[in-house]
């Protein structure tokens, strides 16, 4: 960092001089040099406009270890990502290129992945591998990649592109579970925390857990890890998704404890295997409800976690709500101005509540009748199914909500 070097006695006055004309590097604070002099860092772009007086003696010299001014440390990521593209563009900075710099994004270890709308606008691009440098260094990492559309070929493949760096793998920590995956080949939904805090919770010991939907592992790890299930079925059909997990196996030490079976789970030839099924596939996760049925233990049942987004009808607000909110600015006015943990999901209980809606009682209702059906068709004798929780992950707009029915299914004795 490019500064002016002057003795003690003088270093008020130039941080005037430098203040005035707008040169001062706000970033890094006044520091001691060599030769009983002290530092003041100035704009690296305007040290042509230097024009001091001769009374105040100084040189320039050059800080390879600058420290950051109080005001820098305060200042959030997003702060400081809006002030480094302000030097870098300088006379060209409008209201336009300040609405297109994002407020949120993931972080992955040494990598942050930017939302899909984030520097779109036809000026970043002149800027060429400047701008993607400038990000990735004021966001404090050493790659960068920006997410697109996920693509309709029936995996949930991202449509991810890596601006800088040249390996996509990254290596993402949840409750103590290690997960590494590539970023542009796999989708990672830290939205689902709250519903892999849950899992890893359950009462698993000696229990055998198939997965019909393992994705990297995002709900097979926890039953293994912290859950303790004896044995898990893993059931996964992307390529990419299952080199992914078979890391994240060993990378957690129970590789032994589990089975990966590549393929549709649709044409998985398990049976009478599991004491619980995992069916974590939203939208809907329907068509594996025949093979949860064949897989469950035919003399003692056991319990499947069925995923579903739900419909809820609007509740009409008070007046006093829509009063406070009209005050309080829209929601993007309201924004973390930093990184995100999941910038486009909400959290299910801090947005939903604990209650349970009219309509998610009518779809867990509905879906347990139904699975009662298939299990007494395919064993030719009654069923029992009851339901024992409903959890709210979730939730998308408009009124769609991520939940998860853990519903009991059980012979009925002779």
């Amino acid at each position: 960092v490019p500064a002016l070097a002057t003795e003690p006695r003088f270093a008020q006055r130039l941080r005037e001089l430098l203040e005035e004309e707008q040169l001062l590097d706000g970033r890094y604070r006044l520091q001691e040099v060599p030769g009983g002099r002290v530092a003041l860092p100035v704009l690296e772009e305007k040290l042509s406009q230097l024009r001091l007086p001769p009374e105040i003696p100084c040189g320039l010299v050059w800080i390879q270890d600058p420290i950051p001014s109080r005001a820098a440390r305060r200042r959030t990521p997003a702060q400081r990502l809006r002030d480094e593209l302000r030097r870098l563009l300088g006379k060209s900075w409008s209201e336009e290129l300040e609405r297109d710099v994002p407020r949120t994004w993931q972080r992955h270890g040494d990598l942050v992945l930017l939302s899909e709308d984030s520097f779109r606008a036809a000026p970043w691009e002149r800027l060429g591998p400047a701008l993607w440098e400038t990000v990735t260094s004021a966001l404090g990492a050493q790659r960068l990649a920006r997410r697109g559309r996920v693509l309709p070929d029936g995996m949930r493949s991202p449509s991810v592109t890596l601006l800088l760096g040249q390996d996509g793998w990254v290596e993402h920590v949840d409750n103590g579970i290690r997960y590494t995956f590539d970023v542009t080949k796999c989708m990672f939904s830290p939205g689902n925390i709250t519903e892999k805090l849950r899992v890893a919770s359950l009462p698993c010991s000696g229990e055998v857990l198939v997965d019909l939907y393992a994705g990297i592992g995002y709900f097979t790890l926890p039953y293994l890890v912290h859950a303790a299930a004896a044995f898990a079925h893993a059931c996964e059909w992307n390529g990419h998704a299952v080199e992914a997990l078979r890391r994240n196996l060993a990378l957690n030490g129970v590789q032994d404890r589990c089975h990966i079976h590549h393929g549709d789970s649709r044409q998985l030839e398990l049976q009478d295997v599991a004491d619980r099924v995992n069916l974590g596939l939203i939208p809907s996760s329907e068509e594996g409800w025949p093979v949860a049925c064949r897989v469950l233990k035919k003399d003692t049942g056991g319990v499947l976690h069925i995923h579903h987004n739900v419909e809820t009808r609007p509740a009409p607000a008070p007046l006093q709500t829509l009063v406070l909110r009209a005050e309080r600015g829209s929601p993007e006015g309201d924004g973390s101005d930093g990184e995100a943990q999941h910038p486009v999901e909400d959290s299910g209980k801090e947005a939903l509540g604990a209650r349970v809606r009219p309509e998610w009682q009518r779809w867990a209702e509905a879906t347990a009748a139904r699975i009662g059906g298939l299990l007494a068709e395919l064993h030719g004798q009654p069923w029992h199914t009851s339901i024992l929780h409903i959890e709210a992950v979730k939730s998308y707009a408009p009124h769609v909500h991520h939940l998860v029915l853990d519903l009991e299914c059980r012979p009925t004795l002779p």
